[in-house]
C-alpha cells in the first residue's frame, strides 16, 4: 500500500523547520539555508541543480532515496510561495523556474483558488481549496500505487501528523541554531501519537532519523 510520507526535511537543533521572515530573497526564512547544506553538497542534489559532481556515503542515500516512488506531493502555500492572501495574478510560478524538481502532480494547499499550472518536465501544481483531507485524496488518485511525499511546510506536516495520516518521516538534524523561525513539533506528543524511530545514522553534517507509525513498542 502506498504511504504518505516527508522525507529530508531538515530541521534546526532548537526544533525550527525554517527561518522567519520569509520572501522572495529567503525562501526558507532568515537564515532557514543554513539547514540544507547536508543536502546541497550532495550528488543527488548537485545532479538537479548544481552541476557538480557531489559527495557520496549517507547524506547522498538518503537524498537518493527520498526521490523513490513517489508519485504525487502536497505543499503548504508558503512552500509554493510568498504570496500572501488572494492572488493578484498568476504571474508567481514557484521558487524553482521553469522546470520545477518534482516531475509528477503536486497539490498545494491554499484557501485561494487558482487554475492548475503546469511547468516542464511533467510538474502541474494543483490549488486545493478544500483542505488537507482534499488534498491527500486528489494526490492519492494521481499517485495511484506510489507514495505521496508531503514537502512541507512545518504547519502543513503538523496536521497531517495530528490527524496520524502520516505515515514516516525522515527528518535531518542539521548542526545549526536559529534562533526562531517555524517549529516542526512544538505542542505535538509523537510517541502518543504512536510513532517510533525505526532508523538513524549521522554523517558530519547531519543527523538522519527516520519515524515510522504504528513502531512505538
Amino acid at each position: 500500500m502506498s504511504k504518505l510520507r516527508v522525507n529530508c526535511f531538515s530541521i534546526s537543533l532548537d526544533g525550527f523547520g525554517a527561518g522567519p521572515e520569509q520572501d522572495e530573497q529567503n525562501p526558507l526564512g532568515r537564515n532557514g539555508s543554513d539547514l540544507h547544506g547536508w543536502f546541497r553538497a550532495t550528488q543527488t542534489f548537485q545532479a538537479m541543480f548544481g552541476g557538480g559532481q557531489g559527495t557520496t556515503g549517507i547524506d547522498d542515500a538518503f537524498a537518493r532515496r527520498s526521490f523513490e516512488n513517489v508519485g504525487a506531493w502536497i505543499l503548504g502555500r508558503n512552500m509554493f510561495g510568498p504570496v500572501r492572501g488572494p492572488w493578484p495574478d498568476e504571474q508567481w510560478r514557484g521558487w524553482w523556474g521553469d522546470e520545477p524538481p518534482y516531475h509528477v502532480p503536486v497539490f498545494v494547499l491554499t484557501h485561494h483558488a487558482r487554475r492548475p499550472l503546469e511547468m516542464a518536465g511533467g510538474t502541474t501544481f494543483h490549488f486545493v481549496t478544500g483542505g488537507m483531507e482534499e488534498a491527500l485524496r486528489r494526490a492519492r488518485e494521481a499517485a495511484g500505487a506510489a507514495d505521496v511525499r508531503v514537502g512541507g511546510g512545518a504547519a502543513t506536516i503538523r496536521q497531517y501528523m495530528r490527524a496520524g495520516l502520516l505515515d514516516e518521516m525522515h527528518l535531518a538534524l542539521a548542526p545549526v541554531l536559529l534562533g526562531s523561525g517555524e517549529p516542526l513539533l512544538e505542542g505535538i506528543d509523537l510517541r502518543a501519537l504512536g510513532y517510533g524511530v525505526v532508523e538513524h545514522a549521522s554523517s558530519g553534517a547531519a543527523t538522519h532519523v527516520v519515524i515510522r507509525r504504528g513502531a512505538v513498542v
